[in-house]
């Protein structure tokens, strides 16, 4: 069984910053495009950045564009969440996701795999 599992999420204070990591349990998955939602409760899950299979091609919301930055490490298939100035808005649990392919997507119904979620709780 695939899995995808996440690390990294915490209690932090509004400024400042939290790296998540998405480690795969197979190689295979070091091609796929990949993606990190967030869901707040009584809110959708959405798209916050995603990357291409090769990292080529990166996507942010409007909301974390200039504060978020996703790469990977196809070596250590390992994608990263790297979120900086991070704001009492931002808090929610994030997922890591994979498509089945490198092309980046961006609605959750393109995602197969999904890992189980971290919590990010940003304090004012």
């Amino acid at each position: 069984q695939v899995q995808l599992v996440e690390s990294g999420g915490g209690l932090v204070q509004a400024g400042g910053s939290l790296r998540l990591s998405c480690a795969a349990s197979e190689r295979t998955f070091s091609s796929y495009a990949k993606g990190w939602f967030r869901q707040a409760p009584g809110k959708e899950r959405d798209l916050v950045a995603a990357i291409s299979g090769i990292g080529s091609i990166t996507y942010y919301a409007d909301s974390v564009k200039g504060r978020f930055a996703i790469s990977r490490d196809n070596a250590k298939n390992t994608v990263y969440l790297q979120m900086n100035s991070l704001k009492p808005d931002d808090t929610a649990d994030y997922y890591c996701a994979a498509t089945t392919g490198p092309v980046l997507r961006y609605g959750a119904p393109d995602y197969y795999y999904w890992g189980q979620g971290t919590q990010v709780t940003v304090s004012s």
